[in-house]
């Protein structure tokens, strides 16, 4: 599996061995506005609907699971999905492994911190950067073998923390390439397009998992456990822990939490993902929230094509008339973009594209403004070497 890594800004935050566990008030470096922590209101603030984030369930024989995804992504840009195969023993082997990790000391985990320029190992929220104030919130970030970040947290005993790890993302891998072949057809691709683009679309995929800890929190509404982003990547399947709920997604200008559902995974649709569909499938705002008595742990796996895939608008997205709104791009320069200026990035591939699909079946070159498009042999995913 390849490798991601990206510039990272510099970071106004240091990494110290700051004990989320003894401190009985939040300190001015963790204390947030009130206007951030609630920039929103919540769904279930009188007055407003309270809504439910969809629930697909991939073993159906009675529904229409690629009609369910293809709303879901649409409306909500994310979905709870249940029927994979990633067993609930599985999950609560990872969620074990995870609380073993960050119960370990401030000491032990610093000595796997992650290096300048790297994305793997121990530290704070890849966003952090970019915010004033510090997150109530700590990771541990794998991409590839666990194995050399695992030994420096366990250097006798970090098998088990692999061997789990491995399995974990076995799954997910299988899960993702599932996820994205519904998606595809939900698009409007015929199953034999798909086959034709999965095997070159998928090889080698591309994958980070962030191990995210949310320690209980003495005043919530003072502190911020993952301030509100988007993810990068085509998807992200999300696994929560059932001791509370904590994960927030912006619907319809309101916060609406996402409670665990025993099994289930929390699919969100990333920015690649709404260039794919050429801004059809939202790419969801979310955040995480802490509570006053739970520690909450979280395990995200965010996926994408190889770094040097270039990824733009499916070229059957919508019908007669529909005209490309974003540029092509890679994951990794992507990442470069998001580096630099965050939730702006996305705003820099928009253009003003020709039709890319008149419904006879032709197809044109995008010819934005801020790059150059990008077409493909085939009539069907947009993905260039």
């Amino acid at each position: 599996m390849p490798s991601l890594s990206m510039e990272t800004p510099h970071h106004p935050h240091r990494l110290d061995k700051f004990e989320f566990e003894s401190t009985t008030e939040v300190p001015d470096s963790h204390a947030w506005p009130a206007l951030a922590v609630h920039d929103y209101p919540s769904a279930s603030s009188p007055g407003s609907e309270s809504e439910s984030v969809p629930l697909v369930d991939l073993a159906s024989t009675t529904g229409d699971v690629v009609a369910e995804i293809g709303k879901a992504c649409e409306g909500w840009g994310a979905f709870q999905v249940v029927g994979h195969d990633a067993t609930v023993e599985l999950l609560d082997s990872l969620e074990s492994e995870a609380r073993r990790l960050f119960r370990l000391p401030a000491h032990r985990k610093l000595g796997a911190a992650k290096s300048p320029g790297s994305i793997t190992g121990y530290g704070l929220p890849p966003i952090s950067s970019f915010f004033s104030k510090r997150m109530w919130s700590e990771g541990f970030t794998i991409s590839g073998s666990p194995v050399d970040d695992a030994r420096k947290l366990w250097p006798q005993d970090h098998a088990r923390f692999c061997e789990v790890i491995e399995e974990y993302n076995k799954e997910m891998k299988k899960l993702a390439e599932r996820l994205m072949q519904l998606m595809l057809l939900s698009l409007g691709l015929t199953a034999q397009d798909d086959q034709e683009e999965e095997e070159e679309y998928f090889r080698d995929i591309t994958a980070a998992l962030q191990l995210n800890s949310y320690p209980a929190c003495p005043e919530p509404d003072r502190a911020m456990g993952l301030a509100s982003h988007t993810d990068s990547g085509l998807l992200t399947i999300l696994h929560q822990s059932s001791a509370a709920s904590g994960l927030q997604l912006l619907h319809s200008d309101r916060w609406v939490s996402v409670p665990p559902v025993p099994g289930a995974l929390v699919v969100i649709i990333g920015d690649l993902g709404h260039v794919l569909s050429n801004g059809r499938f939202k790419s969801v705002v979310h955040r995480a929230v802490v509570n006053r008595t739970h520690h909450r742990i979280s395990a995200a796996y965010l996926c994408g094509p190889r770094p040097d895939v270039k990824v733009s608008p499916i070229r059957r997205p919508a019908g007669r008339g529909t005209r490309q709104a974003y540029r092509a791009v890679t994951w990794r320069e992507y990442l470069g973009l998001r580096a630099k200026f965050f939730d702006k990035a996305m705003e820099l591939l928009r253009v003003d594209g020709d039709v890319i699909f008149d419904g006879d079946d032709e197809q044109k070159i995008s010819s934005g403004k801020n790059g150059t498009g990008c077409c493909c042999a085939k009539q069907n995913v947009a993905v260039c070497m």
